[in-house]
């Protein structure tokens, strides 16, 4: 493909997670390409993915008092900072999206392509759950409906702005032509299996990975752990809940709250498997335990089935537990330690989902949206 003027749109740029993974991939495959986000509040530690290439942000990055802390709560006006992006310069757009970016405006010109992570969950099948979790009552809890029904519409019509859309599982294939009516293609998340590779001895201990917030279901592996307590249990991560699922922890289960991709990786190397029970939309820490050589035991839904293969498959990776419950992990815990897993087999699996894969995928479909669009 003749070398095009590119911009990719981000969401908000303030940690570091699969999302941006996918943003140094994509700058990878197109070093030349402008960057756009809704907000930038990246600590200079974390920008060397970005390399030399600058953020340039919305308007919502000059409201008041919008912070790090606090910037989820502009979330209404978030619609209408991505639209005041200018992008008429640029012949290829492509938006990175799990909320808002998708709804840039582009001219007839110019292809527009979107990697989907999601639909928005808290606009659609989970604003139940997140209305709850947020614990908004009365005049609080109407005003945050109203404000979702209008994102939902708001959310529809943005979905029909990409000229090709691509969903990062099936799963989310499948969310897609479910809210937006449109069809999608499959590319998988990119995985740094360079850097996720197996070493040292694996250990007694199981791990657990990921924000504590409610979807993720943290509490539900600490209750089972408590019924076990001949198990080990190592938890990453922090988050809202942290402070509430430490409480009151045995001394089978550890909380080490934040640690670097170093610690993660030494841990995955280490541990006997690397628990999962969130109903997540793909899932990148199951991927990145594998290619550990870590088996890993995962809740039966979502993303997870395509990236885990499980007991009565050929070359197994881990298993499944059929329900979001303590019991169900505990009694996967219980078979998991009468199956062998080969570490090997893990890593193998892992591999298919490489940095690599991802960069050849995804350029590919570039080129061929864009020979396609070319020709009208």
């Amino acid at each position: 493909m003749e070398i095009k003027k590119i911009a990719i749109v981000h969401e908000w740029f303030t940690t570091i997670g699969g999302s941006e993974n996918v943003v140094e991939q994509l700058l990878k495959i197109f070093p030349d390409a402008a960057l756009y986000g809704v907000v930038d509040f990246l600590k200079a530690e974390d920008r060397a993915f970005l390399g030399k290439t600058e953020i340039r942000p919305t308007i919502l990055q000059k409201f008041p008092f919008i912070s790090q802390k606090n910037y989820r709560n502009y979330l209404a006006f978030m619609p209408l900072a991505i639209e005041q992006l200018d992008l008429k310069d640029y012949e290829i757009v492509i938006s990175n999206c799990h909320a808002v970016s998708k709804g840039v405006i582009t001219g007839p010109d110019q292809l527009h392509i979107s990697y989907l992570h999601t639909p928005m969950r808290y606009a659609w099948d989970m604003q139940n759950a997140y209305l709850e979790n947020s614990q908004a009552k009365g005049l609080r809890s109407l005003a945050a409906r109203i404000m979702l029904h209008y994102i939902r519409i708001w959310d529809s019509l943005a979905a029909s702005r990409p000229d090709v859309l691509i969903a990062n599982s099936g799963f989310i294939a499948r969310r897609i032509r479910k809210f937006y009516r449109r069809d999608s293609h499959v590319i998988y998340p990119p995985v740094d299996t360079d850097y996720f590779s197996p070493g040292g001895v694996r250990g007694d201990f199981y791990l657990a990975a990921s924000r504590f917030v409610p979807y993720k279901r943290l509490d539900l592996i600490i209750e089972a752990f408590k019924n076990l307590p001949d198990k080990k249990l190592v938890i990453i991560g922090e988050g809202p809940d942290y402070q509430k699922l430490s409480r009151n922890l045995p001394g089978n289960i550890t909380l080490m709250g934040y640690q670097p991709k170093e610690v993660l990786r030494d841990q995955m190397r280490r541990c006997k498997a690397f628990i999962f029970a969130a109903r997540e939309d793909f899932g990148i820490l199951p991927l990145e335990a594998q290619a550990c050589g870590a088996p890993v035991i995962a809740f039966g839904q979502g993303g997870a089935l395509e990236t885990v293969r499980g007991q009565g498959t050929t070359k197994p990776t881990g298993l499944f537990f059929p329900s979001q419950t303590a019991a169900a992990i505990q009694e996967a815990i219980g078979e998991f330690e009468k199956l062998e897993i080969s570490a090997q087999d893990c890593r193998e699996n892992a591999l298919k989902f490489s940095n690599q894969r991802f960069q050849k995928e995804f350029y590919e479909s570039v080129e061929d949206s864009w020979n396609s669009f070319s020709r009208g």
